[in-house]
């Protein structure tokens, strides 16, 4: 077999499957295949590997369910592009999980996302510094417009902190943070607690905003911690009732 696997890791031996979806990811990287490039075929895989026609392709079908690989039927198996949605899924389970019991996880995850966007208030401020924030008004414009209204607004809440990683050309940021902003998205309704108003999430954005545009790192990380304000709340008093609307 070409492509080694790495050694079972201690008091949990691997299955076959698991070495041989192993074996396979191995092969990606030794050959250095990116996204989009073909693997061998299944009978060169199968003399690779050391295996059979079966396992191979219920390892394979694994692999795709998590983005490794991409199964074109009639063309052949293509290094996948890994997206984060299996994580996503994964998160999304473990916080409706959480939301059955003490609610740890949901309060772990929004501690995690809102360490990653405060630790970035440096390098989004400088960054907005240089690059303007044209399209951060905007989109502030558009809540502002829906928050007078009485209405929510998820899609332009997600839309502005695209626009606020974007600059940064750090796609591995901008793909985590939304899975975290999708996750606690489609958790939302399930949430307990009261709820903020459209008037103040409005103003966190806002907020945010002003600050960028002074050029205030601090004020800019205070802000953020503010923003992460509304599902805390409802964290803490979580037996004042079910939500009714999207969370930040």
């Amino acid at each position: 077999m070409n492509a080694s696997p790495a050694a079972d890791p201690p008091g949990r031996p691997r299955s076959n499957q698991e070495r041989l979806q192993d074996a396979i990811k191995q092969l990606i990287l030794s050959r250095q295949l990116h996204p989009g490039d073909i693997l061998p075929t299944e009978s060169e895989l199968m003399a690779l590997l050391g295996t059979s026609r079966n396992p191979l392709r219920e390892a394979m079908k694994a692999l795709q369910a998590l983005g490794f690989v991409e199964i074109r039927h009639g063309h052949g198996t293509y290094a996948g592009s890994l997206p984060l949605s299996p994580l996503q899924d994964f998160l999304s389970f473990r916080l409706r999980r959480s939301i059955g019991t003490d609610l740890r996880e949901v309060g772990d995850l929004l501690q995690l996302r809102e360490a990653l966007e405060v630790g970035m208030a440096s390098d989004v401020v400088r960054t907005h510094l240089a690059h303007g924030t044209e399209e951060l008004r905007g989109i502030v414009g558009q809540m502002e417009a829906k928050a007078a209204a009485g209405e929510y607004f998820p899609d332009e809440d997600l839309a502005f902190h695209g626009a606020l990683y974007r600059p940064l050309g750090n796609t591995l940021i901008l793909e985590l943070l939304e899975v975290f902003w999708n996750t606690f998205h489609l958790i939302d309704a399930e949430l307990p607690g009261p709820h903020y108003t459209p008037a103040e999430a409005c103003a966190w954005h806002a907020g945010l905003l002003a600050a960028l545009e002074r050029g205030d790192a601090d004020q800019y990380r205070w802000r953020m911690r503010e923003h992460f304000d509304g599902i805390r709340i409802r964290i803490s008093r979580a037996d004042h009732g079910p939500a009714e609307a999207p969370g930040p």
